[in-house]
């Protein structure tokens, strides 16, 4: 048997001792052992030799070694049910689903020697100054879409809408649409402002939803000196939020980083549930998967009191978070949007609305609402299917009709 280093270093100790080179309190000291324990390796050398000084557990299989059985399985599982899972969401769920009390460090050795590798590749980070939290919940939220395989081949393609906020960490509200668009935007502010209250504050990056980007401008914009804000932008200013439009995709680095963490787990937790549809993705987005995300992953503010605003009393957010037109009323008491004409009721004393200013309004649900001087003056139901609601052109005025001058991009947004 083959002497480790320090085993060679005890015996050309112990050779010198015998040979009378070295003395037994000398031999003690170099060894680092007490004079009692140098007479009994004295007496093992002279009786076996050089092997006696081998340890004896050399070549024992430890007893706190994992037995073979269980590392089978924990490559096993590794390599069929939870493919893809990282190394730690992999012990989370060996521990929590499959009841075997492995850790992390064991489960990335046996991966390792198996030759599985993560699926995500770290590489080292690089210097920069990281801006601080807000030192309160709702001075400043984040949102943005993140197109990506969230159903992998099970279902189709869409994006993923999502708000967080700075100071803890939270996902607000989230939800999949189609594509990235005004209509999804739209419902996070209207959850947000139901379920937490109104921010500060909105940090998005400079997508044509909540920007103009378009060259036009029409002579009321050119007498105001400003565009008109998208449907999104003018959403915002009716709830008091200020909007700030980001320079670039670094300066969203939260939300940023929430989608590679949503890309890893929230996946693997979609095709481990079964879920292949946009409507039961949602609905395992509201629970369980969010509350379980938001208790592990959220920090608590620096400051304990909330900066959410109450919705004032009387606002009414269906109308708020939706899409607004301006047309004029028709002789015939009508309005138009593109192929809709919604007929207005006669008023008091059977008043007509004939050349009236109106705000033609659809909510989200698919409802059309015609206000007249801020009056209700006529309502279609909500549709059973709405369909996926995009933002119509917008006309010159507020005329029923003329050429439409632009329409707002919709498109997906790639990160």
């Amino acid at each position: 048997m083959t002497l480790s280093p320090g085993e060679c270093q005890r015996l050309h100790v112990l050779m010198l001792l015998e040979s009378g080179k070295a003395t037994a309190a000398k031999a003690a000291e170099v060894l680092g052992v007490t004079p009692r324990h140098l007479r009994r390796l004295r007496a093992k050398l002279r009786r076996w030799g050089p092997p006696a000084l081998v340890h004896g557990n050399r070549g024992r299989p430890s007893p706190h070694a994992l037995p073979q059985a269980l590392r089978a399985r924990v490559v096993t599982l590794a390599r069929g049910r939870y493919t893809g899972l990282n190394d730690v969401h992999l012990t989370e769920k060996l521990t929590a689903v499959e009841g075997l009390g492995v850790s992390r460090a064991t489960v990335r050795r046996l991966l390792r020697a198996a030759g599985l590798r993560s699926p995500r590749r770290r590489r080292p980070p690089r210097h920069r100054s990281r801006r601080p939290r807000r030192a309160q919940a709702g001075l400043l939220l984040q949102l943005d879409g993140s197109p990506f395989a969230w159903f992998g081949a099970r279902g189709p393609a869409c994006s993923l809408l999502a708000a967080i906020d700075d100071a803890t960490g939270t996902v607000l509200a989230a939800c999949f649409r189609a594509e990235e668009d005004a209509a999804g935007y739209l419902w996070l502010l209207r959850k947000i402002a139901r379920t937490a209250g109104l921010p500060a504050a909105v940090y998005t990056d400079r997508h044509s939803i909540f920007v103009r980007t378009d060259p036009h401008w029409s002579v009321a914009e050119q007498l105001a000196g400003a565009q008109a804000p998208t449907q999104v932008g003018r959403a915002l200013r009716a709830l008091g939020i200020r909007h700030i439009p980001a320079a670039s995709p670094q300066a969203k680095g939260r939300i940023e980083r929430l989608w590679g963490t949503l890309q890893d787990r929230l996946v693997a937790e979609l095709r481990l549930a079964g879920v292949s549809t946009l409507a039961a993705g949602n609905a395992f987005l509201a629970a369980p998967f969010l509350p379980a995300f938001n208790a592990q992953f959220a920090v608590p503010a620096a400051v304990a009191t909330s900066g959410y605003r109450p919705v004032p009393r009387g606002w009414d957010l269906d109308r708020i978070c939706a899409f607004h037109y301006p047309r004029q009323v028709a002789a015939d008491n009508t309005v138009r949007i593109s192929d809709q004409v919604l007929q207005l009721l006669p008023g008091p004393g059977r008043r007509g609305y004939a050349k009236a200013s109106a705000d033609v309004v659809q909510c989200l649900d698919g409802a059309w609402r015609v206000y007249v001087h801020d009056r209700l003056v006529a309502t279609t139901p909500a549709p059973p299917d709405p369909g996926q609601l995009r933002a119509r052109k917008r006309g010159r005025g507020p005329s029923s009709g003329g050429e439409d001058i632009f329409t707002e991009q919709l498109g997906g947004h790639f990160h």
